[in-house]
């Protein structure tokens, strides 16, 4: 087994260093969730964590690890009768991305329990995890269904695995550790409030920091026993220190007037739910035994909310996350006066607001320009104010510009959209756009298993080894039956495709008003996407060429930052924007051949860029509409007169035109949910 990099040579990376000694003093806090751009010792803090915590006790034998004092009445290799525990080191058990949902949970020999009755069960991931670390690196590109099952996990504290009627139970306790680059795409909010703390980090940009870090990383490479021999005195203080913080933890006094401002702080950020209170109640109990104290106080509770509150507070999914600190402070500050009645739980109540002067002291997120980002046109600030557009005419109106090149235009409100899906049956990636065979979702047949088994099929399992009873010998009641009967489920679910975005950002569009709505309208569907669980890319076209904005990714915020960005004006070249998104898709495809694409053109059918500007949009169109591109014109024309381009456009892509007022989900107008593919009849 290779040597883990101490802990305690890591260089700077304070708050993700708290965040996990926090969790390790009280586990109770509920993991942690580490966000931040690749190479910052993010899996190598995680996985040092490991050799830091307390060793725990176990029933010898347990695959279940119960533990003596305690043993689960329902353990699956149940129920233990009273023996003496064996000690052994916290394990830190890895979940990979790409994981079974029987390597998570656990696997049933299917035909040992149809044809014995017994619950042959092997434990999974969950299972080895119980009271220790479950660490998912890249955790925002796990599967959905390994999602759920994580959910279910972590809220029940028990993982329950059921095949058919035979179900296996067994407690499931373990301290939920993920890290993730936010540049490849967010969580799903259900799980990004299950981790009770966040922590962003970044690479330091002091040159004598990063001198030490490759320093002390080469030194590790070229020997890591002997490194870590160097780091074994400041290792073992570090143990002793969370030792000792956790057995003073029971003693630690939680007052009235400290509730009063967790509440507060909690209200005045609007997060939903009560979790956050509870989680910052639990992490200002952990700061104050960290630091040695009985007592919890407003600057543990402060503290306590860069910690806890950056990933609950009410946002739109482009914003990042953070906290506004001087209205945390605010919050602190009106809550603080109120607890006349509880001088004697507060013994520093520092009225004036000093000692919040220093950011935090290491702790939170780090400064993040001044941890504001300006959110994009409708979103509005924390409160979900939005500014009026200027009339276009005003001088400081923004886009208005007397060049061939304008400045970006901010978009306009974003709305719910329809559901555009690709026609067909699928075999890409979980998701929930179009229609797909997926590991989950609604049972439409059977089939022999190709591989392990995975959902069986009883009845269809059942009427396959019936006629050969009598030839098998079959005397009892029990029905023999062999591998060769199983038979696997066939289901249908949802997949999420490839959303490629060609926007028109010429001279033709630039008018103020059109292109706010135009971003508004993409914007609306990236919202879509973000929900949907699509890949998404960007190819905008101007002047005399198209560009790849926005390669395809996992990370709709990025796609909406590029948007805000999108100036316009010059020609319009629609057939180089169409055969620039005819190159991103074959490339595409070569990568990820099951997931198929969605074309969304946003236009109002003009070309005017190069020679034959018509004719070599049609050609280009009839291209995808060939390779089988399921595609939707997003129809931008406004005004009295109608030439109907961007109908044309569609139909030589073999796909459907919809204008912006039907793009939004209550509008009256109709709107086909499967659009046209290349192939049908136009």
């Amino acid at each position: 087994m290779s040597t883990p990099y101490p802990f305690t040579a890591i260089v700077g990376q304070d708050d993700l260093r708290l965040g996990l000694l926090l969790n390790a003093v009280s586990p109770a806090v509920g993991g942690v969730l580490v966000r931040g751009e690749k190479g910052t010792a993010k899996s190598t803090a995680v996985r040092a964590l490991a050799a830091l915590m307390p060793e725990v006790a176990v029933v010898p034998g347990c695959r279940f690890s119960c533990d003596p004092a305690s043993p689960d009445p329902a353990c699956p290799d149940g129920p233990h009768a009273e023996a003496a525990g064996v000690s052994r080191a916290a394990r830190t058990v890895e979940l990979p991305v790409g994981a079974s949902e029987d390597r998570l949970v656990g696997a049933l020999d299917i035909e040992r329990a149809l044809s014995e009755g017994v619950k042959a069960f092997e434990p999974g991931l969950l299972a080895d995890a119980h009271r220790g670390i479950l660490y998912v690196d890249e955790v925002n590109l796990l599967h959905d269904h390994l999602v759920d099952l994580l959910l279910d996990a972590a809220a029940m504290g028990a993982s329950y695995v059921e095949r058919e009627g035979v179900s296996v139970r067994h407690a499931a306790r373990f301290l939920l550790v993920g890290t993730m680059n936010p540049e490849e795409g967010e969580l799903r909010p259900q799980l990004l409030d299950r981790f009770g703390l966040t922590v962003e980090v970044a690479a330091s940009r002091d040159t004598d920091e990063r001198v030490e870090v490759v320093r002390r990383r080469l030194a590790y490479d070229d020997d890591p026993e002997g490194f870590a021999a160097r780091w074994a005195e400041e290792e073992s203080a570090l143990r002793q220190r969370i030792a000792d913080a956790r057995a003073l933890l029971p003693r630690v006094v939680l007052g009235d007037g400290v509730l009063r401002q967790i509440a507060a702080t909690c209200a005045a950020f609007e997060v939903d739910g009560m979790r956050a209170d509870i989680v910052m109640a639990r992490t200002a109990t952990a700061l104050a035994a960290w630091a040695g104290r009985e007592e919890v106080t407003a600057d543990d509770v402060r503290q306590a909310a860069l910690l806890a509150l950056p990933h609950r507070r009410r946002r739109n999914p482009f914003d990042a996350p953070g906290l506004d600190e001087d209205k945390l402070d605010q919050a602190l500050d009106e809550a603080g006066p109120q607890d006349d009645h509880d001088d004697d739980d507060q013994p520093d109540p520092d009225p004036d607001g000093g000692g919040n002067d220093d950011g935090g002291g290491g702790g939170g997120v780090p400064p993040q320009a001044d941890g504001d980002r300006t959110p994009p046109q409708g979103q509005g600030g924390e409160d979900g104010d939005t500014p009026s557009q200027a009339p276009e005419g005003t001088p400081d109106a923004p886009g208005r510009s007397t060049g061939a090149e304008q400045q970006p235009v901010a978009s306009a409100e974003p709305f719910r959209t329809k559901m555009l899906s690709v026609p067909g049956l699928g075999e890409g990636a979980a998701g929930r756009r179009s229609r797909a065979r997926t590991e989950h979702g609604r049972t439409t047949g059977a089939r022999r298993p190709q591989g392990s088994l995975t959902k069986l099929h009883l009845a269809a399992t059942v009427q396959a080894a019936a006629p050969h009873q009598r030839a098998r010998g079959r005397a009892g009641r029990g029905l023999v039956v062999r591998r060769d009967d199983l038979r696997q489920a066939t289901r249908e679910g949802r997949e999420g495709n490839l959303v490629l975005f060609v926007v028109d950002a010429s001279g033709s569009m630039a008018a103020r008003q059109r292109m706010s709505a135009v971003k508004g309208a993409v914007l609306s569907l990236l919202l879509d996407a973000y929900q949907r669980r699509d890949k998404v890319g960007l190819v905008t076209f101007r002047g005399k060429e198209a560009e790849v904005a926005l390669p395809p990714t996992s990370s709709v915020d990025a796609a909406a930052a590029r948007l805000e960005s999108l100036p316009t004006g010059g020609r319009t070249p629609l057939a180089a924007g169409l055969l620039k998104a005819h190159d991103v898709l074959r490339v595409e495809r070569l990568r990820d051949p099951s997931r198929r694409p969605l074309l969304v053109v946003v236009t109002d059918g003009r070309a005017t860029g190069g020679p034959e500007p018509v004719a070599l949009a049609g050609r280009a169109a009839r291209l995808h509409r060939s390779e089988g591109a399921a595609s939707v014109v997003v129809d931008c024309e406004s005004g009295y007169v109608r030439l109907g381009l961007a109908g044309e456009l569609a139909r030589e892509l073999g796909g459907t035109a919809v204008t912006l007022d039907e793009l939004r989900a209550d509008s009256i107008a109709g709107l086909v949910k499967d659009v046209t593919a290349a192939g049908r009849a136009a």
